[in-house]
């Protein structure tokens, strides 16, 4: 995984801003991105506020569920799957139509609080980027925005 956070805060602008590379191995898989994302919420300085997470692709996405086991994240791509197969009758020409389908049920974007310089997810909760039509490089595009001063 590649790390391309660090567009610095632009003066009266204390938004951070970056991208996290990804790189996937399988056909479907996800990713715990968690570390690397709570990487960019301390580099960014921000003690409280939001982080924003965009995947700007169409068969791929986002997810923030248990990361303890990692059979949880086996079993969701397995649930996915049976859900829209690959050897499916669609419509879409490319042969990736499950794809999209598996992209569309995980979603495009998460929001995590912060809160003291870290990420505010629950005891269990990781953070996963979600490849349905893999191996590729892939982009996750964050934002961490302060809270208003008060």
């Amino acid at each position: 995984m590649s790390e391309g956070f660090g567009r610095a805060p632009k003066a009266g602008n204390r938004a951070y801003a970056g991208e996290l590379g990804v790189r996937s191995t399988r056909r479907s898989e996800l990713r715990d991105i968690t570390a690397e994302v709570q990487k960019a919420v301390k580099a960014s300085g921000i003690a409280s506020g939001v982080c924003h997470l965009y995947v700007p692709h169409t068969t791929a996405g986002i997810v923030i569920n248990e990361h303890d086991d990692p059979a949880v994240a086996r079993d969701i791509v397995a649930v996915l799957e049976r859900l829209a197969p690959r050897e499916a009758h669609y419509e879409h020409y490319e042969g990736n139509a499950d794809a999209h389908a598996k992209a569309a049920l995980a979603g495009a974007s998460a929001t995590i609080f912060v809160e003291g310089g870290r990420l505010d997810l629950g005891r269990w909760q990781g953070i996963f980027f979600c490849e349905f039509d893999g191996p590729r490089e892939r982009r996750v595009r964050l934002k961490i925005v302060p809270d208003p001063a008060e």
